[in-house]
């Protein structure tokens, strides 16, 4: 009964999974294939394209994956040419931190290559610049979930 949701970060392995994030504003099950249900939950892999207003996402196509494909971007602070120069422990103290420093929800984080890595649901460059501020240029790698193309 309740409005559809792309389910951003941490996906809970129940069943059925357990996730939350910003309601999908003109989401249709009739027109995607590749979803299960369990009880009164229905969900599935999707690549999503929509309008993005700040909390909700407007769905103008959606492309069924798999569970575990991968999105299409190859991360450059990830190539060991680009390693970052912040000490592990700093690192380690960094990450604790964010959760609870950031501005705004941060879905995920972890330590790589020798920065923390940071995804949130959206950054028109605003966390970024933010975590610069922060904890100091290169340290935290800010990706969002949702990207403009």
């Amino acid at each position: 009964d309740s409005a559809p949701q792309f389910c951003l970060g941490a996906i809970m392995e129940s069943y059925p999974p357990q996730c939350s994030g910003p309601e999908l504003v003109g989401w249709d099950w009739d027109t995607v294939e590749g979803f299960e249900t369990a009880g009164d939950v229905r969900w599935g892999a999707y690549a999503v394209m929509g309008d993005w207003d700040g909390s909700r996402l407007t769905v103008s196509e959606a492309i069924m994956l798999a569970l575990y494909d991968p999105m299409p971007f190859v991360d450059p602070l990830l190539d060991p040419q680009n390693e970052g120069t912040t000490s592990a422990d700093e690192l380690a103290t960094v990450r604790d931190a964010i959760h609870n420093d950031a501005p705004v929800e941060i879905l995920l984080s972890s330590i790589d290559n020798g920065y923390v890595f940071a995804t949130v649901v959206f950054d028109d460059g605003s966390i970024q610049a933010w975590a610069d501020a922060t904890y100091g240029s290169g340290v935290v790698a800010i990706r969002p979930a949702l990207v403009v193309n």
